[in-house]
């Protein structure tokens, strides 16, 4: 119930909607708010008050009830014409007659039923044809039917009940990875995957890059095959993975099924490392690996079409040479975390942050307890410090114009 007894002049409803006035108000139910609209038009005597009065009452009205503008307007015109205000919620006082039966929605069940669910226009025409053509009376209303009432009537409950219940086909569920962000919690050996296309010429397939990247480190290898197959793709997944200085933990991938399938979880399971991929329209979920994509392999290999035949040969440059290059030499800028004043967490990669993923890794704390067993920073160091970083990038540039060298003179038709 409404307890507004103590505004009883304007000047009450001007320090009430200000907020200056205490007043005790419950929300009411809809026939306690009408009867409350009414005695309040009275009270105030709201035919007489000017406009402004009047926009007064009603912005009262409106905190008071929680109508809205719209709702208390038609209101309170029903009020000044001497109507009743009641809630006219609920079916019409007179429906309109009902054209199509209880009988017509089950002869029309039956004629699907016959027929196998044909579409509207072939089941209008089913009726129709019975009617017309073959003269049986009970199809006489069906006959003159619409398609969008045809499909209304098949969503009616004395349909369903004749027809029975039909699924709808249900997207395939492939139990083979939890649907989840991995979460690494500043451990090394949560990997990113994806793989890279290296384009189409002329209907036929080029090869394919495996793209491999730990979350925390930055560490990367790459691999290539000749297709996208598990016959290609295992043997080559396996020695990314076996590549890794640190223990893996984690494999996250997007649904693709190179690496959604029973195979690649059973190497993983060997490894005993967690199994997760990307959700849906979660962009997000594999961005690291994405954006290596762009950065690392297109800006080393390129687009240009290379032909499968040619997969051996570039793994050997993308494991042998880019992936050394990449892990000890190739800076990485890495980024810190922080709430804003609007408590969002903001990710910033400020200079200092930037280091060599190896060098990222042993800078964690405690860092050789990722390490795997017969790995230790001493042989690491050994690679990483035998040359520096502008010879490693030479050497680099060399191998792979050997490489492109190789594989165009290998493609030049014999003179």
């Amino acid at each position: 119930m409404l307890q507004t007894q103590g505004l009883k002049s304007l000047d009450d409803l001007k320090a009430f909607l200000a907020g200056s006035q205490e007043v005790e108000i419950r929300t009411p139910e809809r026939e306690v708010a009408y009867a409350f609209i009414g005695q309040t038009l009275k009270r105030f005597g709201y035919r007489r008050l000017g406009k402004a009065q009047k926009g007064l009452v009603r912005a009262y009205l409106g905190k008071v009830t929680g109508l809205s503008r719209a709702q208390l307007t038609r209101l309170v015109r029903r009020a000044q014409a001497g109507e009743a205000l009641r809630d006219r919620r609920g079916p019409p006082a007179m429906p309109f007659a009902r054209r199509y039966t209880p009988e017509d929605v089950r002869l029309l069940a039956e004629v699907d039923a016959l027929h196998g669910n044909l579409s509207g226009p072939a089941t209008r025409k089913l009726c129709e044809r019975a009617w017309e053509v073959f003269g049986d009376a009970r199809y006489e209303r069906l006959a003159g039917i619409s398609n969008g009432h045809l499909y209304n009537l098949r969503g009616s409950q004395t349909y369903q009940r004749c027809r029975g219940r039909v699924d709808k086909t249900r997207a395939v569920q492939v139990r083979i990875g939890e649907r989840r962000r991995p979460r690494p919690e500043g451990r090394p050996g949560f990997l990113r995957v994806d793989s890279v296309h290296q384009g189409d010429l002329d209907g036929v397939k080029g090869l394919y890059h495996i793209n491999l990247v730990d979350e925390v480190t930055q560490f990367q290898f790459v691999g290539s095959v000749e297709r996208i197959s598990e016959h290609f793709l295992l043997p080559v997944l396996a020695a990314l993975l076996e590549a890794f200085p640190f223990v893996i933990l984690g494999f996250h991938s997007d649904n693709g099924s190179e690496y959604i399938n029973a195979r690649v979880a059973a190497l993983l399971a060997k490894l005993h490392a967690e199994f997760t991929k990307s959700r849906s329209r979660r962009t997000n979920d594999n961005a690291l690996a994405e954006s290596k994509n762009g950065s690392v392999i297109r800006k080393h290999l390129g687009y240009s079409h290379i032909p499968g035949r040619f997969a051996q040969q570039v793994n050997d440059f993308a494991q042998g040479v880019l992936s050394p290059y990449l892990n000890f030499h190739r800076p990485c800028l890495f980024p810190t975390e922080a709430i804003d004043a609007k408590g969002r967490l903001r990710k910033r990669y400020p200079y200092a942050t930037m280091t060599t993923p190896y060098e990222k890794l042993k800078s964690l704390p405690e860092a050789t307890q990722y390490l795997k067993p017969g790995v230790t920073f001493e042989d690491l160091d050994a690679i990483a410090y035998a040359i520096s970083d502008n010879e490693a990038a030479r050497r680099l540039n060399e191998a792979r114009a050997t490489l492109f060298r190789s594989i165009n003179q290998a493609q030049q038709p014999a003179a």
